[in-house]
């Protein structure tokens, strides 16, 4: 919580407030970080080596190409496309079923609270609300049903099926300013306000008329001082 001196800090009690204050007609969310505090993404990747979704060879090869991606020999966007195409061969109903079980086991309990009940009180004003992410589709079409996000208003990181089976072609792989051209493509290019935790969300954030920062990453943290963005911890976060 180094950063906290950086950018001013939100109580819950302003931060809800203030959103509620700008009433949004259309409101994005990225989802790791922001509405849960996992990343769901790379917490799926090793789930699916542990549980046999993938085979070792699979496996071996992610591991190798994730190991690289941490020292900085592969880059966010190719990592994130990757960690969806390593599924291919794979029956999409299979996966669906492996990430139900997956989100259930691992994710759900670290839910912000907060966060669960702005989304359904912004649903409930009529908000047309997104979710915007670089983890599998799979994963966050399960874990937004807690939210009441329909699959719909989902862009995340995706491959076409065929006959019922997960290629490795892309379709989508929203990262940076990828996610700013997700939206673009469903015309949503001026969102009145746009939640994120990280610098890969600071493309979306510059595009809101009112940014929210949540559980900010420290390179965040320090963008948000210098654009004057308010900064909101969630209390799970702070605790």
């Amino acid at each position: 919580m180094s950063t906290l001196h950086t950018a001013q800090s939100l109580s819950r009690t302003e931060f809800l407030a203030r959103v509620y204050e700008i009433a949004p007609r259309v409101a994005v969310f990225d989802c790791d970080g922001t509405l849960w505090g996992p990343d769901s993404g790379s917490a799926f990747m090793w789930w699916s080596m542990e549980n046999g979704l993938l085979s070792p060879e699979a496996a071996a090869w992610l591991k190798q190409r994730y190991d690289r991606y941490k020292g900085g020999e592969v880059s966010e966007l190719a990592i994130c496309s990757e960690m969806v195409q390593v599924y291919r061969g794979i029956a999409e109903k299979t996966i669906r079923e492996a990430a139900a079980t997956f989100f259930h086991e691992q994710i759900e309990t670290q839910i912000f609270p907060e966060m669960q009940r702005l989304v359904t009180d912004l649903q409930a004003a009529g908000t047309e609300i997104w979710a915007v992410s670089s983890t599998c589709d799979w994963v966050v079409e399960e874990g937004v049903k807690r939210f009441g996000i329909e699959p719909k208003r989902v862009l995340a990181a995706c491959v076409e099926c065929a006959s019922g089976v997960a290629t490795d072609r892309l379709r989508d792989v929203p990262t940076d300013e990828g996610k700013v051209a997700a939206l673009a493509r469903v015309g949503v290019s001026s969102p009145d306000a746009v939640f994120g935790n990280s610098i890969h969300d600071a493309a979306m954030l510059s595009i809101a008329k009112a940014p929210f920062p949540v559980n900010p990453s420290a390179e965040l943290a320090r963008l948000s001082a210098e654009l004057g963005w308010s900064v909101y911890y969630p209390a799970a976060i702070v605790e």
